[in-house]
């Protein structure tokens, strides 16, 4: 800890030499290894935004439902009979990549303990996934680790996992993707903040005990991996589920009282970032006195304790009147509690140890000050549409090359391992709907949630990529039967530094901000994860969506199986776009042309006729088409239900575009009567087509060529039998 306090060190700690002059302007003086400490984490991309700040800024984030916005630790909404739910969704990409089990797991963890934070129960976890070319050794042990971190900590912790996705590209080669979120449920007059008040109020820290894993964790996460990355595993932290089961429920215990005034999840840069957004956000300073911190290890010191980003902490201001009701409360659980420290009136952070003040800053100047940038960045530029491309291969052979490909195989080996149905409100699972379907306990109401977003084609025009992520998330929802509510967002991009990196967020955020507007689909949270690089080499840009619906009656929600003796009704018109389709890449190995075109208006138009279809229970099953098009959207919906379909319909184009072409604002339908919804359709001025009906054991393509369910299930499911096999 005798380390001499000079602009290398500063560097080593990410702070830029500019950054570190700043600190000495606003210190006065050489500031002490803590305090370097402090402000190397607070000002680090992961906690600040430095670069993405002034364009976040840009995103709609109010509507009548909206209860809080960006700005806490998770963004709530008003979801009707006097309760609210509130989500969020964060990476732990570069912690996935190092250690995958621990740094899935502990995303979990973080982003548990960012709703529940709050006053709401978790009912539900997601997670969005991206891996690299699964040709590699290390893809295969990263995704046998995060995955197995995913379950492990949410199946303990006994939180439903209900939905996700997962991609592979060789972009993710060095950088894989781990995005969590979480839902949970609180009631509209419990909902806990995080400003602090009251001069002289005990700060209490409860949770698990302080130890050096963490440290630097949020630094580490706001630079490029190099050749050393493996070096980088003591700034990995390590959970334990079932300590976080303890701290929800001892903390929803206390909530129940009236003994809280603020609260804090120790999450990125752990003691630091809570406390100083704490006293930040009550307009008052704090003291802690580190020699009362609970530790796990012998010797810490004040830098440590400080930047530690151990696992299952929560920092709590409190009524001192009620402190030893609340003590009893986390001894009843087994938890530890600790008074380390009080509210004043100075505006400042103090962090005593050992007798000794181990950093003196004024809170103001450490927020007011900290950097921002208005990065130079270049516009992408549009891509052209692709022309006439011929097809190599025919239609049935294409089909079974893409439902078996690694981006459409069935990800049951994966949601296998995951407890889709603990806690019994889980009313639709992974395969069985767009969304997931989790029913509010005590009530007929029920939430629909997605993750989306399709990288490549933000690579190719990340403005239109941005819009295309909102519009399916608001699709998948309304494909339920739900009315789409609000987004979370978790923003994956390359070095901010890079011109072309800043042009793909700031056009993708544009792109994001317009589809939000348009659908009344507010962002009310997030998290931005930028220099995901190895050695100079950036990911796909990748602009997560997490989207939350409501349906009224969780009986009326629809899935995607077929049933037998329904006609199939595809609703939305079908150009044949295939620039940027799974088609193009996976037939023809290309990625080029423009990604389909994205229209608000008739995306409103038609997702509001499907869900009207679905509520009135017209629409029996339905399923939005996506990656790999209409037929694709059919087998899978064949597969859900293990039922055949006849098609019928003889396209007016060229066949593999019409069917493989992944135009927007589509759907499929399952109805009684195809002509009924059809006239329907006609009077909303929605395109709507015959495509077959279902029945049967097979797929009959409108040329005579029949697939088997079991060659089609076989094909669908070989990919991760065989990699895990």
């Amino acid at each position: 800890m005798d380390q001499v306090i000079d602009p290398g060190l500063a560097r080593r700690f990410g702070l830029s030499g500019e950054e570190y002059d700043r600190v000495l302007a606003i210190m006065g003086r050489t500031p002490s290894l803590t305090e370097l400490g402090i402000f190397s984490v607070m000002w680090s991309e992961h906690c600040s935004y430095k670069s993405s700040r002034i364009w976040l800024k840009t995103l709609p984030t109010t509507a009548p439902w909206v209860i809080h916005g960006p700005g806490e630790n998770a963004g709530v909404v008003d979801i009707g009979e006097g309760l609210a739910a509130i989500f969020k969704m964060e990476s732990h990409n570069h912690p996935s990549f190092i250690e995958p089990f621990q740094g899935a797991a502990t995303g979990v963890g973080g982003i548990l303990r960012d709703v529940f934070t709050m006053g709401a129960r978790p009912i539900a976890n997601l997670n969005a996934l991206r891996f690299g070319d699964p040709n590699l050794a290390v893809t295969k042990r990263v995704v046998d680790g995060v995955v197995r971190g995913i379950g492990g900590y949410g199946n303990c912790v006994g939180v439903p996992t209900v939905g996700g996705e997962t991609n592979f590209h060789p972009s993710y080669n060095g950088n894989p993707l781990v995005n969590a979120m979480t839902v949970g449920i609180a009631d509209q007059n419990k909902i806990f903040l995080s400003a602090a008040a009251g001069i002289g109020n005990p700060v209490v820290y409860v949770g698990s005990k302080t130890g050096r894993d963490g440290i630097h964790g949020a630094t580490m996460a706001s630079t490029e991996f190099a050749a050393d990355s493996e070096e980088k595993r003591p700034t990995v932290q390590v959970g334990d589920p079932f300590i976080e089961k303890l701290l929800i429920e001892a903390c929803l215990e206390l909530m129940a009282t009236d003994a809280i005034i603020a609260i804090q999840d120790m999450g990125a840069a752990g003691l630091t970032s809570s406390a100083v957004e704490m006293a930040g956000k009550g307009g008052v300073g704090i003291e802690l006195d580190l020699d009362a911190v609970p530790q796990r290890e012998p010797g810490m010191s004040a830098y440590e304790m400080m930047l530690s980003e151990s696992q299952e902490r929560m920092l709590i201001v409190i009524d001192p009147t009620r402190e030893a009701m609340a003590r009893a409360i986390f001894d009843k659980w087994e938890l530890d509690f600790a008074v380390i420290g009080h509210i004043t009136d100075t505006g400042r952070i103090i962090v005593r140890h050992q007798g000794r003040i181990e950093a003196d800053i004024a809170l103001d100047p450490l927020a007011e000050q900290a950097p921002l940038y208005e990065r130079p960045y270049s516009e992408p530029a549009k891509p052209a549409r692709l022309g006439m491309v011929g097809d190599p291969m025919g239609i049935a052979p294409a089909l079974l090359r893409l439902i078996g490909c690694p981006d459409l195989a069935s990800r049951r080996w994966i949601w296998d391992q995951y407890d889709g149905t603990v806690g019994g409100q889980t009313v639709k699972r992974p395969g069985q709907a767009d969304a997931a379907v989790v029913k509010i306990d005590g009530s007929r109401r029920a939430l629909a949630l997605t993750t989306d977003c399709t990288p490549r084609y933000c690579a190719a025009d990340p403005e239109a990529g941005g819009a295309q992520a909102v519009v399916e998330a608001w699709r998948n929802i309304t494909a339920t039967g739900a009315t789409p509510l609000a987004v979370t967002d978790n923003l994956n991009f390359g070095n901010p530094e890079k011109p072309v990196i800043m042009g793909q967020i700031v056009a993708a955020i544009r792109g994001m901000g317009a589809a939000c507007l348009a659908l009344d689909f507010p962002v009310v949270s997030g998290n931005v994860s930028l220099y995901n690089e190895t050695e100079g080499s950036g990911i796909l840009p990748t602009p997560a969506i997490g989207g939350l619906g409501v349906i009224e009656d969780a009986g009326k929600a629809v899935g995607i199986a077929l049933t037998p003796g329904l006609d199939l009704v595809l609703i939305g018109a079908t150009p044949g776009e295939l620039g940027q389709s799974l088609w193009l890449r996976e037939i023809l190995g290309r990625e080029d042309g423009a990604p389909p075109a994205v229209d608000f208006t008739t995306e409103r138009c038609n997702g509001d006729f499907v869900r009207g279809l679905i509520l009135n229970g017209t629409a029996r099953a339905c399923h939005d088409v996506s990656d790999g098009g209409v037929l694709v959207a059919v087998v899978e919906m064949m597969l859900a239900g293990n039922v055949g379909a006849d098609l019928t319909l003889t396209p007016c184009i060229m066949p593999h575009a019409f069917w493989f072409g992944e135009d927007q604002a589509r759907y499929v339908l399952a109805v009684p009567d195809a002509a009924a919804t059809i006239r329907a359709a006609g009077k909303a001025s929605v395109p709507a087509v015959l495509l077959g009906r279902s029945g049967r054991d097979r797929l009959t393509l409108p040329d005579g060529t029949a697939i088997s369910i079991t060659e089609m299930r076989t094909a669908h499911e070989q990919f991760f039998a065989r990699w895990f096999a």
